[in-house]
Parts: C-alpha cells; structure tokens; sequence
C-alpha cells in the first residue's frame, strides 16, 4: 500500500474544519495502480489531489509510505511524487527547456546546480514526448495555454518520481497530444511496475483508457472506490453527475455510426 487515508478533512483555509471542501474520507490506493478521480465540478477532486500532494493543510490521516504526508520535508515529498495541476505557474520567465529542466533540480544539489548529461538527455526526452523541440527556446510567457500546460506536463515528467499527480492533464490540449500524453502515460505505467499514477479527469472516455481503479466523488466525499466493474455503473455515475451519463455517452458515440 502507498497511500491511505482515514477520516481525512481538507479546505483551503489554515484550519481545515472550517469551511471544509473534503470531509472524512477514507481510502487506499496500491502501489502500480492507475486511479481516476471523477465527479462533477466543485465535488472535491482538486482539492483531494492537493492534499495528496502535501500543497494544502489538512485534517485526519493521510498516510504515503506509512509517514503522515504534513510530516514531509518539501524537497523528500517531491523525491516521491511530481504534482501537476491547474493552477501551474512560473514566476519568473523562463525559456521552455530552462522551465522543464526546474523539474530536474531535485537530481542536482541546489537548484542552481548544473545539469549533467543525464539531465540533458531526460529533459531532450520530455520535450520530444510533448512536441516541445521547435519551441525549446520560446520564453513561457510568450506561449498559448496549450502549448504552457504541454511544458508543464514536461516539468512533471523530467522530475521522475515514482507517483504522478495530474489534475485534467489533457485540459486545453488539441486532441493529437491529448492522444499523446494517454500513451506516454500508459507506456510509463508500463516501465515499472512502482509507477503509481493519480489523475482528476474531467473526460470520463478518457480516465477509462488509462486507469484501472476510481474514485468517485460527490458533495467532498467518496460515493464509490474500485474498479471499473464496480464503480462505474450507471446508477454511482447518475448520482455523482446528476444525470444518466451512460445514456448520454452512448447518445455521443452514435453521432459517429
């Protein structure tokens, strides 16, 4: 087991009861699973997500690798897992290569540090997967929403942590890369069998071609958690989004017969 929690409360104020988005939620995840959290919007998924990456205060026990997350050291956590999520941002302006290389200061030690070859040749790796290398030296500030969150993706990468953390990866990307990014991220589930991916996805299609395990969510709490036998029937996805997806799914595939 990697991750559990119990009795877990989470908000975005400095005490966590007040105001709480999450409220005692209790949950495990394996290591090597691929798990979706899906739901409706303003159910909780973002704010599970961050509590999970230690970014916000929470409340009860949420446990990675036995040791509470709140106990971890910044720079220990991101030696565990690499967080993506929608609020990225930079705040100085970087080139592309130079912001996806920040995802390799863990590796030096400083974050000054100077890259060696194996740097290099992770970073060269992540911008090829993101078809990154005609832009490699565009400053961030200067790229579309698209092409800033398939730099941000590349950041993620290059940091090469056994967990991934990806809140909507495919959010504001044309559907070749959304494409792209599902098979690099099956292929990195693939290369060992640790690999630990953790997404909210907003496309249900999508979340399905890439995970084997679910969350999910409604009103901050957990309604259903398994596999997609178990999870995604039509009356757990009636409840989450108030309305019959599965009809409504099925309707979409017909345009295309």
């Amino acid at each position: 087991m990697i991750l559990k929690s119990k009795d877990l409360v989470c908000g975005y104020s400095k005490k966590p009861h007040i105001n709480p988005v999450i409220k005692n939620i209790e949950f495990q995840i394996e290591q090597g699973s691929k798990v979706a959290i899906l739901g409706a919007n303003g159910c909780g998924k973002t704010t599970l997500l961050r509590a999970i990456g230690g970014i916000l205060p929470y409340e009860g026990s949420l446990l990675l690798d036995g040791e509470e997350v709140r106990s971890y050291k910044r720079r220990k956590i991101a030696e565990k897992l690499a967080v993506m999520t929608q609020l990225s941002q930079l705040y100085f302006s970087y080139t592309v290569e130079e912001t996806v290389m920040l995802g390799r200061y863990l590796h030096t030690n400083h974050i000054f540090g100077n890259p060696d070859d194996r740097d290099k040749d992770v970073v060269e790796k992540c911008l090829r997967r993101n078809g990154l290398l005609e832009i490699r030296g565009k400053q961030i500030d200067e790229l579309s929403g698209g092409q800033r969150q398939r730099v941000f993706l590349a950041r993620t990468m290059a940091q090469e942590t056994p967990i991934l953390l990806l809140d909507e990866p495919t959010n504001h990307l044309d559907l070749r890369y959304q494409a792209e990014l599902m098979e690099y991220l099956l292929d990195w589930c693939k290369e060992d069998p640790a690999h630990t991916l953790i997404g909210v996805f907003h496309d249900i299609n999508m979340a399905l071609s890439v995970c084997d395990q679910f969350l999910v969510m409604k009103d901050g709490q957990i309604i259903s958690a398994g596999s997609k036998d178990v999870v995604l029937s039509g009356e757990i996805l009636k409840e989450a989004y108030e309305m019959d997806v599965e009809s409504y799914m099925q309707k979409q595939l017909s345009f295309w017969s």
